[in-house]
Order: C-alpha cells, then structure tokens, then sequence
C-alpha cells in the first residue's frame, strides 16, 4: 500500500511560479513511476508528465519548457516545478504511482493562477 501526500498549492499572479512536493509512504513496494494530473473544472483529468524509475522524464506539450519533473530518493518525495505560469494552468493538481501491482492518487492541490 501506498500513499501519497501532495502539498505545494496556492494562488499564483500570471507569470509566477510554485513547486509542488509529493511525498510517497510505505513499505513492501517498489514505485515504477510517478506522475503529475490536472483537473480543471469542467475538463478531463490532463496528464501532464512522467518520471520513471530510472529517472527518464516525459512532458505533455503543454507544460514543456516551463514544468519541471524531479525527485528526492532520500525523502521518498517527488516535485513538480512550474514557472510561467498562466490562467490557464488552473487545476486541481495530482499526483499519481504506479507499482507492479496497483496505481494510487494522491489528494490534489488547487493551482489558481489569477491576479
């Protein structure tokens, strides 16, 4: 089993920027990668990047150049790094692991990008 506690979120001007931290816990797993989902309202949920196990690193086209995918073996922890931010980046943000066996979601975090 696993669980996942997503923090970070907040409102954010146009331009600005915000990290999200995802911090993984339990035992007897081994996490074959981790990814970050938003929501906005009314959308389906968006994928937005992957970070394998082996630390290959995948963006949706959308968030290229401006979000960054990394992780903190050390801490169990995962973030995503976004600046230049625009309105429309205004989701509920999530985070997502998958093992051999099962996937699992974190909580979400609001992202309001407004000034």
């Amino acid at each position: 089993q696993v669980q996942l506690v997503v923090s970070g979120g907040g409102l954010v001007q146009p331009g600005g920027s915000l990290r999200l931290s995802c911090a993984a816990s339990g035992s007897g797993f081994t996490i074959n990668a981790m990814r970050w989902y938003r929501q906005a309202p009314g959308n389906q949920r968006e994928w937005l990047t992957t970070i394998t196990r082996g630390g290959t690193t995948n963006y949706a086209y959308s968030v290229k150049g401006r979000f960054t995918f990394s992780r903190d073996n050390a801490k169990n922890t995962v973030y995503l790094q976004m600046i230049g931010l625009n309105p429309e980046d205004t989701a509920v943000y999530y985070c997502h692991a998958r093992t051999v066996m099962a996937s699992y979601w974190g909580q979400g975090t609001q992202v309001t990008v407004s000034s």
